[in-house]
């Protein structure tokens, strides 16, 4: 069972960290003015929490496709889409929608020990305690790790009350793995506690008193997309059991968010998008927001794919460089092909965080925590890295390790 105090540190642990802490502090003070994000991590510590700022940065008016500057007022904002630094080295997806005084929590990785660093930003816009939708798109550890942390380590279920759970139907995940069974057992209990859990079959289904479209909030819809592998398990791999789905904001902005989903799950779920919205003229139907699957794999954001959704904004969470993966760069995140497949719809693209070395866990933000919001009529990307509000293929990372497409030099 999950519990609200989980017993951390030793005392003696607790003065070690305290006096290191304090040393890093004075260094960090008289020798690191720029933010820098480098630490070392253990499963039950994250010794660096990032920051929310609320600088200035790119504004469109719905009005006009020109750029101009806003900074994120939360108080302003209708409806917000953030895209969360984790506070470590490794790629993974956490987002936040704010939507009136509703939260939805899409994912929360990379590791249990980003917990803290998620939990200091939630605690901006959670101010009640309570986050009314959480969806756990799939059972990889830098999706659903601040789920499933171990017995002693608060979860983000012992963290706040999750008034529904939506998750995903089916796993390859076997009943002895550790971090599966973290997850089973800390779901139990937020069960326990009153939540409501449906899977996203039974969403897509409207069954078990669970709905295909959810009204989140005033103007805010919430539907749970079409995927073949809420039916049946996908033996290549758990990324294709994501759960996906759309925001719709006032009947005019929407938002797309679809985990780690690969393209022959993309391509099933783009036809069956259209045949379950036969009212949209698909010619010029687009996206605002498109939440880059798989964090700009080249296994996802697939040609076709993107033809149908046609994304004007594209948020990309990872660690821009990083081999944790492969060691190959142009397949290192966001890949070349995912630039060569979105450079089509759009160059406004986004990254959170970047690997400055692997092996000695350093990495500094890149656009950093990431907000797409609504106020005042614009929609509006902000970030919080004073140094790098710039879209991707401004970037000195970008002209170092990628090539411009053609379409971006236009």
């Amino acid at each position: 069972m999950a519990r609200r105090n989980k017993k951390k540190f030793s005392a003696g642990l607790t003065a070690v960290l305290s006096v290191f802490a304090v040393i890093i502090g004075l260094v960090a003070g008289l020798v690191l003015p720029l933010y820098v994000a480098e630490a070392k991590f253990t499963e039950n510590l994250t010794t660096d929490i990032l920051e929310v700022h609320t600088e200035t940065f790119y504004s469109k008016s719905s009005e006009s496709e020109e750029v101009s500057t806003a900074a994120f007022d939360k108080t302003q904002a209708e409806i917000s889409v953030h895209f969360l630094e984790l506070g470590n080295k490794y790629t993974g997806d956490c987002t936040l929608i704010k939507t009136g005084d509703t939260e939805i929590l899409i994912d929360c990785g990379s590791k249990s020990n980003s917990v803290p660093t998620v939990k200091a930003y939630l605690d901006e816009y959670v101010t009640d305690g309570k986050i009314e939708y959480v969806i756990v798109t799939h059972a990889h550890q830098d999706h659903y790790a601040g789920f499933a942390t171990p017995e002693k380590v608060d979860s983000i279920f012992d963290l706040y009350e999750c008034k529904t759970i939506i998750d995903f139907a089916q796993t390859n995940q076997k009943e002895s793995s550790t971090m599966y069974k973290n997850y089973k057992r800390e779901l139990a209990a937020e069960v326990e506690k009153g939540a409501k859990h449906y899977t996203a079959a039974e969403c897509y289904n409207n069954e078990n008193g669970a709905k295909r479209v959810y009204d989140v909030a005033e103007k805010t819809k919430m539907e749970i997309l079409y995927n073949k592998y809420y039916f049946e398990k996908d033996g290549s791999g758990e990324n294709n059991h994501s759960v996906s789905c759309m925001i719709t904001f006032d009947d005019e902005y929407n938002f797309l968010f679809t985990g780690d989903l690969e393209e022959k799950g993309e391509l099933i779920l783009a036809e069956r998008y259209k045949t379950d919205h036969p009212e949209k003229d698909f010619s010029s139907f687009k996206v605002d927001l498109y939440k880059a699957g798989h964090h700009g794999s080249k296994t996802s954001s697939s040609a076709a794919f993107l033809e149908t959704f046609k994304p004007e904004i594209c948020c990309v969470c990872c660690c821009a460089g990083s081999p944790e993966y492969t060691k190959t760069n142009e397949n290192q995140f966001p890949t070349q092909k995912f630039i060569d497949n979105i450079s089509v719809w759009t160059n406004r693209v986004y990254v959170t965080t970047l690997c400055v070395d692997y092996d000695n866990d350093e990495f500094v933000s890149f656009n950093g925590n990431i907000v797409v919001w609504i106020g005042g009529g614009a929609l509006t990307v902000s970030c919080s890295n004073e140094n790098n509000s710039e879209p991707l293929y401004k970037s000195e990372w970008f002209k170092a390790n990628r090539k411009i497409p053609d379409s971006w030099n236009t």
